[in-house]
């Protein structure tokens, strides 16, 4: 079956990349992907915020942002899956080309913008989910919108009650002025307004932060600050970087946020210190050139009680999740740990 894939990842890359990404779902949808099913052990098995997982290895949003894969992505050996983002309309998204490979690099730049189908149509499919799987959808605004706080509560309330849980989203480099609502004073006034939206669910479910990699000491600390008094669930971290240090490739003058294997480092300074500056008392997930069960692994002795994957798919094919969760228990029974949990921030001094 690996030789199945790999053989359909070089069809693959032999289309422009967004095309590639639009054949990659439908024929994840057609059963022509490895899908193998549950992968937990007691060393992997863990609770993240209230959630259940079978293993802490999560697909990131992007890869399926309007959850139109549900079913396959059940079944493709994640602990958690999270679609999106969805925004309150539908939005067509910065003109193309807008998504670039950077092959030599191990990378992506995309300057999508918020490119999906609306709510309404995501939460048509949301309603009809597997029950199998542990499910998020990342929050987005519309770029137009003269209320983008407003919208994230927009998409939580309409969609939240098929969902285990949400991901507010104002990290994103590719929608004009954004990350502008990290600042201290924007971030409290959206975030409040998003969890009084969460208790108007019939089952209020965990919500989670997701925050730039791009953020200076103070913004960092400000971000920690909000998201302790928020109530927030706990943060992910990161999204894409406008850095473009040490690339190669020929792609690495576009505009855009990068993803993949340069941003490993950058993503993992940042987690480590959010968890040294939130005391671990905020459960964080990792994200950011996870390539590997070694780097998993690396995320979550960082302070991460969980990670997340996308643009390493790219690369090392949809069954690269599970693997890296197969690896990841290797390596907790050979440093004797009995769970994830137990090594959870244990090599946070590396990274601060």
């Amino acid at each position: 079956m690996k030789a199945l894939e790999s053989l359909g990842m070089a069809l693959l890359r032999c289309l422009d990349p967004e095309t590639s990404h639009g054949a990659a779902l439908k024929a994840l949808n057609a059963g022509l992907a490895p899908l193998p099913g549950l992968v937990t052990s007691e060393r992997l098995r863990c609770n993240v915020a209230g959630m259940a997982l079978s293993n802490p290895v999560g697909i990131a949003a992007g890869f399926d942002k309007n959850a139109e894969a549900l079913e396959p992505l059940s079944r493709a050996g994640f602990g958690f899956v999270e679609v999106g983002a969805v925004t309150p309309r539908a939005q067509p998204g910065n003109p193309k080309p807008r998504l670039f490979r950077l092959t030599e690099d191990k990378a992506a730049i995309n300057r999508f913008g918020f490119n999906n189908q609306g709510m309404e149509a995501a939460a048509n499919r949301l309603a009809k989910r597997p029950t199998n799987m542990v499910l998020g959808l990342n929050l987005g605004a519309n770029k137009d919108s003269t209320d983008r706080a407003d919208d994230f509560a927009k998409v939580l309330s309409h969609c939240g009650a098929h969902l285990d849980f949400a991901t507010v989203n104002v990290s994103s480099p590719n929608t004009e002025k954004l990350r502008d609502l990290q600042g201290k004073d924007a971030l409290a006034a959206l975030l409040a307004g998003v969890m009084q939206a969460r208790l108007g669910l019939d089952t209020p479910i965990p919500v989670f932060l997701k925050i730039a990699p791009d953020l200076d000491e103070q913004g960092l600390k400000d971000v920690a600050e909000v998201a302790l008094a928020s109530g927030v669930a706990g943060v992910i971290a990161t999204n894409t970087t406008l850095s473009r240090d040490g690339l190669q490739s020929s792609h690495k003058g576009e505009a855009g946020g990068l993803s993949g294997q340069p941003l490993f480092e950058k993503s993992t300074r940042i987690l480590a210190r959010l968890s040294e500056l939130t005391g671990g008392n905020l459960p964080l997930i990792g994200v950011g050139g996870v390539g590997s069960a070694e780097q998993a692994y690396q995320k979550i002795r960082a302070g991460a009680s969980a990670v997340q994957l996308y643009t390493a798919l790219v690369y090392g094919g949809l069954s690269l999740g599970a693997e890296i969760a197969r690896g990841l228990d290797d390596l907790l029974a050979r440093d004797g740990f009995a769970n994830v949990t137990e090594a959870v921030g244990t090599g946070r001094g590396d990274w601060t």
